[in-house]
This record gives C-alpha cells, sequence and structure tokens, in this order.
C-alpha cells in the first residue's frame, strides 16, 4: 500500500476534510487565468456553536476549461490532482493540497490556496550584467523598453525540486507566476492541467539546472519514483484513473531516463523551450 500522505504545513486533518466535504462558496475571478479559476472557501460547521470553519482555495471547474489542440477535453482537473499525487508520492510537496470534488459550477478541481511572501521572487528578471548572487542564469532578453535582461531563477533546493517534478510530469507551461515562494523557503508550484503528455513538451522558466548531474538525493527519490510506479498497484490504478495509460506508462519511462540520464535535460529544440508570456 502507498504510505500515507501528509497533509501541507499547517493544515490538519478536520481542515483537510473542510476542502473535500464543506460547502463551497465562490467569492470572484481570477485573472488572467486563460480558464475558469475562481478563488473560493470551503466552508463546514465547527465544534462550536455558531462557529464556522474556512479554508481559502482555489476552484477550477471542468466545464471552464478551455480546449486545447494537443490534450483531451475535460481532462485538465484530473492532472492538476495528478500532479499533486506524484508530488506527494516524491516527498517534496511541490504542489499544494488538491482535490476533485462537485462545485457551484460542477465538478472540478478545488487547491488550497497558498500565500505567497510578496517580497520573495523565485523567478525574476534582472539587467544581464547583474545576475544577483544565489541566482541561476537561463536566457538574455530585451525589456519592452529597449534593456537587456536576464531571466534568472534562485539556486535552492525546494525549486530545483519543482524543476526535477516538471521533469517527470512534462509540465508544458512552468511560468514564474506558478511558482509560489513561501516565507518559511519552501516553493510551491500550480497550474499543472497541461502535464503528463506522452510527447515531449517541457516548456519551464526553470532551466537552470540544464546538463547539471543530478543531485544524489534528487536521483534517490526519482528511483524510488519508479520502483513504485512499476510495483505498487494501488498508486498505479490510481494514476490510471486520473490519466491514461499511455501517459502512465511514459511517465515511467521518464523516470527511468532522468536516472539513466543522470542529467537534468536540455532544451529539446522542437518545442519551445520557454513559456510565453514567461510571467
Amino acid at each position: 500500500m502507498p504510505a500515507r500522505q501528509r497533509l501541507p504545513p499547517a493544515l490538519s486533518e478536520p481542515d483537510a476534510r473542510v476542502l473535500a466535504e464543506g460547502d463551497l462558496e465562490v467569492h470572484g475571478r481570477i485573472l488572467p487565468a486563460s480558464n475558469a479559476t475562481y478563488l473560493a472557501e470551503a466552508v463546514a460547521p465547527g465544534d462550536g456553536d455558531g462557529d464556522e470553519v474556512r479554508v481559502r482555495c482555489v476552484y477550477k471547474p471542468i466545464a471552464g476549461e478551455r480546449p486545447l489542440w494537443d490534450f483531451p477535453d475535460g481532462t485538465l482537473a484530473a492532472r492538476e490532482r495528478a500532479a499533486y499525487l506524484l508530488s506527494e508520492a516524491l516527498g517534496w510537496g511541490v504542489v499544494p493540497l488538491t482535490l476533485l470534488r462537485d462545485g457551484p459550477a460542477g465538478p472540478g478541481m478545488v487547491q488550497l490556496w497558498r500565500e505567497p511572501d510578496a517580497e520573495l521572487d523565485a523567478v525574476d528578471l534582472c539587467p544581464a550584467e547583474a545576475v544577483p548572487p544565489g541566482y541561476l542564469h537561463v536566457l538574455d532578453a530585451m525589456d519592452d523598453d529597449g534593456r537587456h535582461v536576464a531571466l534568472v531563477h534562485e539556486d535552492s533546493e525546494p525549486l530545483r525540486h519543482m524543476a526535477v517534478f516538471d521533469v517527470l510530469v512534462n509540465n508544458a507551461d512552468r511560468k514564474g507566476g506558478h511558482v509560489l515562494a513561501m516565507s518559511d523557503g519552501h516553493r510551491y508550484g500550480v497550474d499543472h492541467g497541461v502535464c503528463f503528455h506522452v510527447d515531449n513538451k517541457l516548456r519551464t522558466v526553470l532551466w537552470g539546472w540544464a546538463r547539471e548531474r543530478l543531485d544524489p538525493g534528487d536521483r534517490a527519490a526519482v528511483t524510488v519514483l519508479a520502483s513504485r510506479l512499476a510495483d505498487d498497484e494501488a498508486l498505479r490504478s490510481t494514476l490510471c484513473e486520473l490519466l491514461t495509460g499511455a501517459e502512465v506508462a511514459a511517465l515511467g519511462g521518464r523516470c527511468d531516463a532522468l536516472v539513466g540520464r543522470g542529467r537534468m535535460p536540455v532544451p529539446s529544440g522542437s518545442w519551445p523551450a520557454i513559456p510565453w508570456p514567461a510571467f
């Protein structure tokens, strides 16, 4: 049986149940998301008379998913849930708690809201000649004012875990705005609806580790995940309820390929390497 899933920091068992079972109140649409994305709260009675427990979340109904040419219609919510399960299987907590449930606009994905530190930028633009210490260079470009700038991201273990995670799930849309920098040093990744395609579609701003040797701890975690994907029938069955059998097989293949190569990948040249816009 798979290991018991740990809850994200500061989320209790009762709060997790509220997120899964509480009444979902929608407060407004989050823009400029291309699919219908709502700020919501899951609400349930508390222990005391008149008390309520409220858990802030993001709600993405399947009915609000915009059709894509390369992903089957109505599958993005399931891919978000699968990304969370892979994050937990790796033990890295990259993805906030993500569930599938019904809501005011029909079934969809709900994800625990994580508020980033507004003073921190894990991914940033800086003058091309002034990459700050502790950051890795990704590419040079020109901004709207014609100034030479560099796209950079921090060189940290939590962000490196996210980069490895993106390779495994084949993330086609890791924008800078999809990286949430928390005050405690943790880094969350969000928006995983366009992951797990069988073809190579890796498109990310986290190329700073390209060609570098795989960190030994990361390699061990991916090796364990590859073993679980091969031998853990419960995990495979759960993923096959969310993805196609071919997509689950391709996931295992990417795990094996990364461990066998022993290095982080480089852009393939057959697909845009950076999402647009990058933020």
